[in-house]
């Protein structure tokens, strides 16, 4: 499974786990736009330009304050 960790505020890289229990996560769900951020604009870097990058920067940050 990929997760999206955050390493700094509105800064996110993909980590690969092998199992759903090995860290604590949040799944987020949402209404899809035109301007989603795909697997490979958040390789690439070119997703933060897309408005859906606001989502999971502010999730992101949710989950954080929430302890994740």
């Amino acid at each position: 499974m990929r997760l999206l960790e955050m390493k700094a505020p509105g800064e996110f890289s993909l980590i690969q786990v092998t199992t759903h229990n090995t860290l604590p996560y949040a799944i987020l769900s949402h209404t899809w736009t035109g301007k989603e951020v795909t697997y490979q604009d958040l390789i690439s870097g070119a997703g933060k330009s897309k408005s859906g990058y606001e989502k999971i920067k502010f999730c992101g940050e949710k989950a954080t304050r929430d302890g994740l």
